[in-house]
């Protein structure tokens, strides 16, 4: 039967209950007949240990039905994600039914809040986002962008750096190189004052992709690897563009992304039985036209929803994609509409992470004035999606009873007892045109402007202790000797 635990906050389903069935059996024959390619010999050896069919001369791995079944009941199907000692903790499934969230990650460019200028993202800004992030109340966890003004080879050291030092919440980690996976795992260990502390309050999760279709490289094996050992969450991660990395159709295409995130759920439990995952899929399409990715076309948007439906619904395990974002390159009326189309599907589809907050141009820019308004979206979203109580004070039945026809509510004491009750936008106008004149609110992104310049007027970094800072640094200059020639 279709698990409740995981569906009871979704509104829109894209199968029946035989086309689930089949498509779990789809998922497991792909992993058993076809198999994937993978690039870690350590890896290999623990996958044949464990049960898998391992061609090691190849490199190719077949996953039997059993096996598979096995590892996915290890995965444990509630858990939470932690900030900095254990503040902010996530649930999952949600508690409410509805969902977590987080910001953007790898955007290379950046739009100023106060001047508009795009550019090239600095280290500065990703310390902004992180303290941005961590004020906003519909954001639950932050990941970095690249920054430019830094070696290359550690851009993602001292990314994470710079997150650590800024943001209490929970931060989700990709790493750039595999060289560079034991600095930031090393950062994570000081932030935590510890490996056990690390393991007590895991304050950070990572994403490990792969290589679509079928492959997994080295670097993607270690960070899942690294990470089950230190007992780290992880939010495996499958890319397919449709037409392009996967089939052009969709239920292709999210099959694919399901198949992928099993073989990195299943190496993850063998690595580490019980390790937490949130299995995520950026679902892409490609406009044929031109072989540009697109990840806010109507197909794309399906595909996503349908991957977080079929993760949940028949293996159990939360899901996460793209919750907002938008094919157009700047802060416009495309790019709302897209995002709002994205946000509400994802939503009503029963994801248990909405990702990709404060990004516009397809993930490859980040903006604060986007990530403010995305913010008041989520809210939105939330108590759009929220449970109704049906008993008699939430129908109001005395009052029904007893009003008279063609009477008011206004002056009802039911009407007062509720009417806090509502969301109450703080950047969406509801002025009408010639109050909105007057008061001079000026647009969205006018309102949401000027409510992040007040909101990040003495925004600082946390307070962390002495030593636990001067070990950060001194990771990041390690790094530097060894790996920024």
């Amino acid at each position: 039967m279709r698990n409740k635990a995981m569906m009871t906050h979704a509104r829109i389903t894209y199968f029946s209950q035989d086309q689930l069935e089949l498509l779990k059996e789809k998922s497991f024959e792909l992993l058993e007949k076809r198999g994937v390619r993978m690039h870690h010999p350590a890896v290999l050896k623990i996958l044949s240990d464990a049960g898998a069919q391992v061609d090691f001369d190849a490199g190719m791995v077949r996953f039997p039905r059993a096996f598979m079944e096995e590892q996915i009941l290890k995965a444990p199907k509630k858990f939470d994600l932690v900030g900095r000692n254990g503040k902010h903790k996530l649930t999952f499934p949600h508690p409410e039914g509805t969902f977590h969230t987080r910001t953007n990650t790898g955007a290379q460019s950046w739009i100023e809040p106060e001047t508009g200028l795009y550019r090239r993202v600095e280290l500065r800004d990703v310390a902004y986002w992180g303290r941005l992030a961590d004020r906003l109340e519909h954001i639950n966890f932050c990941a970095f962008p690249v920054p430019s003004d830094v070696p290359g080879p550690t851009a993602d050291v001292y990314a994470l750096r710079a997150l650590l030092q800024n943001i209490e919440k929970h931060i989700w980690i990709q790493p750039y190189t595999g060289e560079t996976i034991e600095y930031l795992m090393k950062l994570l260990v000081a932030a935590a004052g510890g490996e056990d502390g690390l393991r007590r309050n895991p304050l950070a999760s990572w994403i490990t992709c792969s290589l679509t279709p079928f492959e997994f490289k080295h670097m993607d094996l270690e960070v899942i690897l690294q990470a089950a050992r230190h007992g780290v969450p992880m939010q495996p991660c499958s890319l397919p563009g449709a037409g392009t990395t996967g089939p052009i159709t969709a239920p292709g295409t999210a099959l694919l992304g399901v198949v992928e995130n099993l073989v990195m759920l299943a190496t993850a439990q063998a690595v580490q039985p019980g390790i937490p995952i949130i299995a995520t899929s950026l679902q892409f399409s490609a406009d044929m036209r031109t072989g540009i990715n697109l990840q806010a076309s109507v197909e794309s948007l399906r595909q996503s929803a349908l991957f977080v439906q079929l993760m949940q619904a028949a293996f159990e395990i939360p899901a996460h994609t793209y919750g907002s974002g938008s094919d157009s390159p700047d802060i416009d009326g495309q790019g709302m509409t897209e995002r709002a189309m994205r946000t509400v599907l994802i939503a009503m589809s029963g994801a248990s992470v909405l990702g990709g907050a404060g990004q516009i141009e397809v993930a490859c820019t980040d903006s604060p004035v986007q990530l403010v308004v995305d913010n008041e979206v989520f809210g939105m979203t939330k108590a759009m999606i929220s449970g109704m109580k049906f008993d008699d004070n939430a129908l109001g039945w005395e009052e029904l009873l007893q009003c008279e026809p063609g009477s008011q509510f206004l002056t009802s004491m039911h009407t007062l007892k509720h009417c806090r009750e509502s969301f109450v936008p703080t950047n969406f106008t509801r002025s009408n045109r010639e109050t909105w004149e007057i008061t001079k609110e000026g647009t969205l992104v006018d309102r949401a402007t000027a409510y992040l310049q007040d909101l990040m007027k003495d925004a600082a970094e946390i307070d962390l202790p002495p030593d636990a800072v001067k070990e950060m640094n001194d990771i990041v200059a390690a790094a530097d000797r060894r790996l920024a020639h």
